[in-house]
Protein backbone atom coordinates (compact mmCIF):
# COMPACT_ATOMS: atom_id res chain seq x y z
CA UNK A 1 0.00 0.00 0.00
CA UNK A 2 2.45 2.02 0.86
CA UNK A 3 4.55 1.63 -2.67
CA UNK A 4 1.34 2.56 -4.54
CA UNK A 5 0.76 5.75 -2.68
CA UNK A 6 4.54 6.81 -3.55
CA UNK A 7 4.03 5.99 -7.12
CA UNK A 8 0.87 7.98 -7.42
CA UNK A 9 2.82 10.95 -5.09
CA UNK A 10 5.49 10.46 -8.01
CA UNK A 11 2.73 10.40 -11.10
CA UNK A 12 1.03 13.77 -9.25
CA UNK A 13 4.26 15.64 -9.11
CA UNK A 14 4.79 14.65 -12.62
CA UNK A 15 1.52 16.42 -13.39
CA UNK A 16 1.44 19.79 -11.58
CA UNK A 17 5.54 19.44 -12.92
CA UNK A 18 6.93 20.20 -9.42
CA UNK A 19 10.85 19.23 -9.69
CA UNK A 20 12.02 17.21 -6.59
CA UNK A 21 15.64 16.23 -7.69
CA UNK A 22 17.87 19.51 -7.55
CA UNK A 23 17.45 22.06 -5.06
CA UNK A 24 19.86 24.98 -5.20
CA UNK A 25 20.73 26.99 -2.41
CA UNK A 26 21.55 30.87 -2.91
CA UNK A 27 24.64 31.50 -2.66
CA UNK A 28 24.80 35.21 -1.71
CA UNK A 29 24.43 34.57 1.75
CA UNK A 30 22.51 37.91 2.18
CA UNK A 31 19.71 37.48 4.44
CA UNK A 32 18.05 40.80 2.53
CA UNK A 33 18.24 38.40 -0.43
CA UNK A 34 16.06 35.59 -0.02
CA UNK A 35 14.93 32.48 -2.83
CA UNK A 36 15.73 29.09 -4.03
CA UNK A 37 16.57 27.72 -7.61
CA UNK A 38 16.71 24.39 -8.76
CA UNK A 39 18.59 23.00 -11.52
CA UNK A 40 15.85 20.43 -12.69
CA UNK A 41 13.15 23.44 -11.61
CA UNK A 42 11.37 22.76 -15.59
CA UNK A 43 12.26 18.51 -15.14
CA UNK A 44 8.37 18.21 -16.02
CA UNK A 45 6.92 21.01 -17.25
CA UNK A 46 9.35 21.80 -20.02
CA UNK A 47 12.02 19.31 -20.11
CA UNK A 48 13.70 20.25 -23.26
CA UNK A 49 13.81 23.65 -22.33
CA UNK A 50 17.83 24.21 -21.96
CA UNK A 51 18.37 21.75 -25.31
CA UNK A 52 16.22 24.49 -27.11
CA UNK A 53 17.85 27.72 -25.61
CA UNK A 54 21.37 25.61 -26.56
CA UNK A 55 20.62 24.91 -30.33
CA UNK A 56 18.49 28.22 -30.91
CA UNK A 57 21.74 30.23 -29.29
CA UNK A 58 24.11 28.42 -30.92
CA UNK A 59 22.34 29.33 -34.34
CA UNK A 60 22.65 32.83 -33.72
CA UNK A 61 25.81 32.93 -32.03
CA UNK A 62 27.86 30.69 -34.15
CA UNK A 63 26.95 32.81 -36.93
CA UNK A 64 27.91 36.14 -35.05
CA UNK A 65 30.37 35.03 -32.72
CA UNK A 66 30.46 39.13 -31.05
CA UNK A 67 27.04 38.32 -29.59
CA UNK A 68 28.56 36.15 -26.89
CA UNK A 69 29.92 39.55 -24.82
CA UNK A 70 26.39 41.41 -25.75
CA UNK A 71 24.79 38.57 -24.37
CA UNK A 72 26.71 38.45 -21.24
CA UNK A 73 26.35 42.10 -20.67
CA UNK A 74 22.72 42.24 -21.36
CA UNK A 75 22.78 39.24 -18.15
CA UNK A 76 24.31 41.55 -16.29
CA UNK A 77 22.70 44.44 -16.85
CA UNK A 78 19.41 43.01 -15.99
CA UNK A 79 20.77 41.37 -13.08
CA UNK A 80 22.55 44.67 -11.64
CA UNK A 81 18.93 46.97 -12.08
CA UNK A 82 15.90 45.29 -9.38
CA UNK A 83 17.80 41.89 -9.55
CA UNK A 84 17.85 38.64 -12.97
CA UNK A 85 13.87 39.40 -13.20
CA UNK A 86 14.09 39.64 -17.05
CA UNK A 87 13.16 44.23 -16.75
CA UNK A 88 15.20 44.67 -19.04
CA UNK A 89 14.03 43.09 -21.78
CA UNK A 90 10.57 45.08 -21.11
CA UNK A 91 9.64 47.64 -23.86
CA UNK A 92 8.30 50.94 -23.05
CA UNK A 93 5.81 53.31 -25.36
CA UNK A 94 7.26 56.23 -23.49
CA UNK A 95 10.84 55.39 -24.15
CA UNK A 96 11.31 55.12 -20.22
CA UNK A 97 11.87 51.45 -19.49
CA UNK A 98 15.94 50.25 -18.41
CA UNK A 99 16.69 49.40 -21.94
CA UNK A 100 15.95 52.96 -23.03
CA UNK A 101 18.89 54.20 -20.34
CA UNK A 102 21.84 55.41 -21.81
CA UNK A 103 24.12 52.40 -20.71
CA UNK A 104 21.73 49.79 -22.33
CA UNK A 105 21.05 51.74 -25.48
CA UNK A 106 24.28 49.96 -26.68
CA UNK A 107 22.94 46.74 -25.97
CA UNK A 108 21.91 43.80 -28.48
CA UNK A 109 20.99 40.10 -28.87
CA UNK A 110 17.64 40.71 -28.38
CA UNK A 111 16.41 39.04 -30.98
CA UNK A 112 18.42 35.52 -29.85
CA UNK A 113 16.42 36.15 -26.52
CA UNK A 114 12.97 36.64 -28.43
CA UNK A 115 13.65 33.73 -30.81
CA UNK A 116 14.32 31.36 -27.98
CA UNK A 117 11.20 32.63 -25.86
CA UNK A 118 8.84 32.13 -29.21
CA UNK A 119 10.45 28.02 -29.80
CA UNK A 120 9.42 27.68 -25.83
CA UNK A 121 6.04 29.61 -25.89
CA UNK A 122 5.24 26.93 -28.63
CA UNK A 123 6.64 23.51 -27.21
CA UNK A 124 5.75 24.78 -23.23
CA UNK A 125 3.18 27.70 -22.97
CA UNK A 126 3.11 29.83 -20.06
CA UNK A 127 6.25 27.84 -18.32
CA UNK A 128 9.40 28.96 -18.86
CA UNK A 129 10.40 32.65 -17.67
CA UNK A 130 12.15 35.47 -19.84
CA UNK A 131 14.86 35.61 -16.79
CA UNK A 132 14.96 32.45 -17.07
CA UNK A 133 15.72 32.58 -20.71
CA UNK A 134 18.34 35.28 -20.49
CA UNK A 135 20.39 33.15 -18.01
CA UNK A 136 20.32 30.06 -19.95
CA UNK A 137 20.96 32.20 -23.07
CA UNK A 138 23.99 34.32 -21.85
CA UNK A 139 25.70 30.70 -20.53
CA UNK A 140 25.39 29.04 -23.57
CA UNK A 141 26.22 31.97 -25.76
CA UNK A 142 30.13 31.88 -23.84
CA UNK A 143 29.77 28.33 -24.29
CA UNK A 144 29.47 28.49 -28.09
CA UNK A 145 32.45 30.17 -28.07
CA UNK A 146 34.67 28.13 -25.83
CA UNK A 147 34.31 29.73 -22.75
CA UNK A 148 33.49 28.77 -19.75
CA UNK A 149 30.19 26.73 -18.45
CA UNK A 150 27.92 27.47 -15.29
CA UNK A 151 25.28 25.43 -13.95
CA UNK A 152 21.96 27.95 -13.93
CA UNK A 153 19.69 26.82 -11.62
CA UNK A 154 16.39 28.18 -12.71
CA UNK A 155 12.85 29.34 -11.01
CA UNK A 156 13.29 32.74 -11.58
CA UNK A 157 10.01 34.53 -12.72
CA UNK A 158 9.73 37.93 -14.23
CA UNK A 159 9.42 41.46 -13.18
CA UNK A 160 6.71 43.52 -14.34
CA UNK A 161 8.66 47.09 -13.95
CA UNK A 162 11.27 48.67 -15.69
CA UNK A 163 12.19 51.91 -15.12
CA UNK A 164 14.90 53.96 -17.03
CA UNK A 165 15.02 55.92 -13.59
CA UNK A 166 16.36 52.89 -11.75
CA UNK A 167 19.43 51.70 -14.46
CA UNK A 168 22.39 52.59 -12.09
CA UNK A 169 24.76 50.50 -13.34
CA UNK A 170 28.29 49.83 -12.21
CA UNK A 171 30.66 53.11 -14.33
CA UNK A 172 33.27 52.51 -16.42
CA UNK A 173 34.29 55.77 -14.85
CA UNK A 174 33.85 54.25 -11.46
CA UNK A 175 36.96 53.53 -8.73
CA UNK A 176 37.45 50.97 -6.67
CA UNK A 177 35.80 52.18 -3.76
CA UNK A 178 32.41 52.53 -6.05
CA UNK A 179 32.46 49.52 -7.70
CA UNK A 180 33.02 47.47 -4.56
CA UNK A 181 30.06 49.36 -3.27
CA UNK A 182 27.75 48.56 -6.28
CA UNK A 183 28.69 45.43 -5.88
CA UNK A 184 28.34 44.46 -2.08
CA UNK A 185 24.92 45.71 -2.16
CA UNK A 186 24.11 43.06 -4.59
CA UNK A 187 25.48 40.64 -2.39
CA UNK A 188 29.03 40.47 -4.42
CA UNK A 189 32.05 40.56 -2.91
CA UNK A 190 35.38 42.23 -3.97
CA UNK A 191 36.86 38.85 -5.60
CA UNK A 192 33.30 38.62 -7.40
CA UNK A 193 33.66 42.49 -8.86
CA UNK A 194 37.13 41.45 -10.53
CA UNK A 195 36.48 37.67 -11.48
CA UNK A 196 33.09 38.93 -13.46
CA UNK A 197 35.17 42.53 -14.73
CA UNK A 198 37.41 39.59 -16.82
CA UNK A 199 34.20 39.46 -19.14
CA UNK A 200 35.63 42.22 -20.40
CA UNK A 201 38.21 39.48 -21.95
CA UNK A 202 35.58 39.50 -25.03
CA UNK A 203 33.99 42.45 -26.40
CA UNK A 204 34.25 45.68 -27.85
CA UNK A 205 33.24 49.00 -26.90
CA UNK A 206 33.82 52.81 -28.20
CA UNK A 207 36.37 55.58 -28.65
CA UNK A 208 33.49 57.94 -27.22
CA UNK A 209 33.73 56.16 -23.91
CA UNK A 210 37.65 56.72 -23.87
CA UNK A 211 38.11 59.97 -25.00
CA UNK A 212 38.49 62.35 -22.74
CA UNK A 213 40.83 59.65 -20.93
CA UNK A 214 43.18 59.69 -24.00
CA UNK A 215 42.99 63.11 -25.32
CA UNK A 216 41.81 65.57 -21.84
CA UNK A 217 41.83 63.82 -18.92
CA UNK A 218 42.30 66.85 -16.89
CA UNK A 219 41.16 69.33 -18.73
CA UNK A 220 44.65 70.13 -20.06
CA UNK A 221 45.50 68.30 -23.31
CA UNK A 222 46.77 65.40 -20.97
CA UNK A 223 46.02 61.35 -20.57
CA UNK A 224 45.36 59.36 -17.38
CA UNK A 225 48.94 58.65 -15.78
CA UNK A 226 47.30 55.61 -14.59
CA UNK A 227 47.44 54.30 -18.69
CA UNK A 228 50.34 52.58 -20.06
CA UNK A 229 51.60 55.45 -22.24
CA UNK A 230 52.37 53.19 -25.17
CA UNK A 231 48.70 52.31 -25.39
CA UNK A 232 47.87 55.51 -25.13
CA UNK A 233 49.45 56.59 -28.32
CA UNK A 234 48.47 53.14 -29.69
CA UNK A 235 44.58 54.68 -29.03
CA UNK A 236 44.92 58.23 -30.10
CA UNK A 237 46.15 56.54 -33.73
CA UNK A 238 42.31 54.57 -33.83
CA UNK A 239 39.93 57.38 -32.06
CA UNK A 240 40.33 61.28 -32.46
CA UNK A 241 39.20 63.76 -30.58
CA UNK A 242 35.73 63.69 -31.82
CA UNK A 243 35.27 59.86 -32.93
CA UNK A 244 32.76 58.42 -30.76
CA UNK A 245 31.71 55.57 -33.06
CA UNK A 246 35.09 53.66 -33.87
CA UNK A 247 34.95 50.64 -31.91
CA UNK A 248 37.98 49.71 -29.66
CA UNK A 249 38.82 45.85 -28.42
CA UNK A 250 38.59 45.92 -25.09
CA UNK A 251 40.73 43.25 -24.43
CA UNK A 252 43.55 43.98 -27.10
CA UNK A 253 45.01 40.91 -28.48
CA UNK A 254 42.51 38.61 -27.62
CA UNK A 255 38.86 39.64 -27.36
CA UNK A 256 37.75 37.10 -29.54
CA UNK A 257 38.44 34.56 -27.11
CA UNK A 258 37.39 34.04 -24.03
CA UNK A 259 40.03 33.75 -21.91
CA UNK A 260 42.55 35.01 -18.93
CA UNK A 261 44.17 37.74 -21.03
CA UNK A 262 42.45 40.25 -19.43
CA UNK A 263 44.60 40.19 -16.08
CA UNK A 264 47.68 40.16 -18.31
CA UNK A 265 46.48 43.42 -19.98
CA UNK A 266 45.17 45.56 -16.36
CA UNK A 267 48.36 44.45 -15.05
CA UNK A 268 50.23 46.30 -17.77
CA UNK A 269 47.77 49.59 -17.17
CA UNK A 270 46.12 48.93 -20.49
CA UNK A 271 42.82 48.76 -19.10
CA UNK A 272 40.24 50.05 -21.24
CA UNK A 273 37.97 51.78 -19.34
CA UNK A 274 38.87 53.64 -15.71
CA UNK A 275 37.04 50.83 -14.12
CA UNK A 276 39.25 48.34 -15.23
CA UNK A 277 42.87 50.29 -14.19
CA UNK A 278 40.94 51.14 -10.64
CA UNK A 279 40.93 47.11 -9.82
CA UNK A 280 44.81 48.06 -9.26
CA UNK A 281 43.99 50.35 -6.56
CA UNK A 282 42.83 47.47 -3.77
CA UNK A 283 44.85 44.60 -2.52
CA UNK A 284 42.14 42.10 -2.67
CA UNK A 285 41.64 42.56 -6.67
CA UNK A 286 44.96 43.50 -7.41
CA UNK A 287 46.17 40.29 -5.99
CA UNK A 288 43.70 38.49 -7.85
CA UNK A 289 45.05 39.86 -11.20
CA UNK A 290 48.46 38.92 -10.55
CA UNK A 291 47.46 35.35 -9.33
CA UNK A 292 46.12 34.74 -13.01
CA UNK A 293 48.75 36.55 -14.33
CA UNK A 294 51.48 33.96 -12.67
CA UNK A 295 49.38 31.44 -13.12
CA UNK A 296 47.82 31.98 -16.39
CA UNK A 297 44.30 31.70 -15.57
CA UNK A 298 44.57 28.60 -13.63
CA UNK A 299 41.22 28.95 -11.69
CA UNK A 300 39.55 31.86 -14.10
CA UNK A 301 36.97 29.38 -15.53
CA UNK A 302 35.99 27.86 -12.03
CA UNK A 303 35.97 31.08 -10.34
CA UNK A 304 34.24 32.56 -13.17
CA UNK A 305 31.59 29.68 -12.77
CA UNK A 306 31.27 30.57 -9.36
CA UNK A 307 30.66 34.12 -9.79
CA UNK A 308 28.26 33.95 -12.12
CA UNK A 309 25.95 31.74 -10.39
CA UNK A 310 26.05 34.35 -7.09
CA UNK A 311 24.80 36.86 -10.18
CA UNK A 312 21.94 34.83 -11.37
CA UNK A 313 20.91 34.84 -7.90
CA UNK A 314 20.64 38.39 -7.13
CA UNK A 315 16.96 39.47 -6.02
CA UNK A 316 15.21 36.61 -7.64
CA UNK A 317 11.14 36.64 -7.77
CA UNK A 318 10.33 33.40 -7.05
CA UNK A 319 7.03 31.40 -6.25
CA UNK A 320 3.74 33.84 -6.63
CA UNK A 321 6.14 36.95 -7.09
CA UNK A 322 6.18 38.40 -10.87
CA UNK A 323 4.92 36.49 -13.81
CA UNK A 324 5.84 34.37 -16.70
CA UNK A 325 5.65 36.77 -19.42
CA UNK A 326 4.34 35.17 -22.99
CA UNK A 327 6.59 37.79 -25.16
CA UNK A 328 9.38 39.05 -23.23
CA UNK A 329 9.19 42.58 -24.47
CA UNK A 330 5.66 43.11 -22.55
CA UNK A 331 3.77 42.52 -19.36
CA UNK A 332 1.23 40.23 -20.12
Amino acid sequence: MALKNLLALVALLALVGVSIAKPYGNPLGNPRVKGDLDLDYYRFKCPQVESIVRRVTFQYVSRRPTLAAALLRMHFHDCFVRGCDGSVLLKSPNNDAERDAPPNLTLRGWEVVDAVKSVLERKCPGVVSCADVLALVARDAVAVIRGPWWPVPLGRRDGRISRLSEANLPSPFADVKTLKNNFRVKGLNSKDLVVLSGAHTIGVSSCGLISSRIHNFTGRGDFDPAMNPSYVRTLKKRCKPTDVRTPVDMDPGSARRFDSHYFNIVAQKKGLFISDSALLNDFVTKSYIQTQVVTRGASFAKDFSDSMVKLGFIQILTGRKGEIRRKCAFVN
